[in-house]
């Protein structure tokens, strides 16, 4: 256990270093990726039968690993725990965010949420295993907004989801 720590390290971290992909446990693998694949879009890039499966934005290893390892058929975590509070899939574009906010209401799953920050635009939702997740788009950072003296100065505002719709209209 730590104690004592210096909340400034010695040195930062690399500013290059990212996340590089989230595991998820789920209770049924089918299930998950009917919602990752056929919904959002993800490539299955393996898959080890009924147990796990890696999957991928483009031609990337993996973004997303989802395995039933120690929750085959089980149920999400009950509020008031500790856990992920969401994975968070940033999209290149805003119309890219669009047609994933197209896809997502095309299949039925209700928002918790949708939010300008910003430096971004979020829309907020579950998983079939009750795992939260974020679709989101960053502005350009010399569009985020500042305090005066040149900090971050996020807000939390209702997203207009008719206007991000118009971004990628459907095509007929």
């Amino acid at each position: 256990m730590f104690k004592n720590i210096d909340p400034v390290p010695p040195s930062p971290v690399a500013s290059g270093a990212r996340i590089g992909h989230v595991h998820l446990k789920v209770a049924d693998i089918d299930r998950a990726l009917e919602f990752y694949v056929g919904v959002l879009g993800f490539s299955v890039k393996q898959r080890y039968g009924r147990q796990a499966a890696f999957i991928a934005a483009g031609d990337y290893h993996h973004h997303i690993g989802l395995n039933t390892w120690e929750s085959q058929g089980g149920s999400p975590p009950p509020p008031g725990t500790t856990g992920l509070y969401h994975l968070a899939i940033l999209y290149p574009e805003r119309a890219d965010l669009a047609d994933a906010l197209r896809r997502v209401q095309q299949a039925g799953y209700v928002l918790d949420g949708a939010s300008d920050h910003g430096v971004s635009q979020a829309l907020y939702l579950r998983d079939p295993d009750g795992n939260g997740v974020e679709l989101y788009w960053d502005r350009p950072e010399t569009e985020w907004p500042q305090n005066q003296d040149g900090t971050l100065a996020m807000v939390t505002e209702r997203l207009d989801l008719d206007a991000l719709l118009a971004e990628n209209p459907v095509s007929g």
